[in-house]
């Protein structure tokens, strides 16, 4: 296994971050907040599929609460 120092080491690190694109702030906002959007939605597409296995689970056995 080859050795390599800690200073050649973080000298590489350093160039290859170097070569990375990064996202532009505005990039990064609109990406957030469609994370977000996608999160709410989710929440309520689940909130209502439980509310709906719920109904039907309690007619089916019969559950009067």
């Amino acid at each position: 296994m080859a050795q390599t120092s800690p200073f050649k080491f973080l000298q590489e690190v350093r160039t290859e971050t170097n070569k990375v694109t990064w996202p532009s702030r505005r990039e990064t906002m609109i990406t957030t907040a469609m994370v977000f959007v996608m999160v709410a939605a989710s929440s309520v597409f689940f909130f209502a599929a439980d509310q709906i296995i719920r109904v039907l689970v309690t007619f089916v056995l019969g559950i009067h609460g």
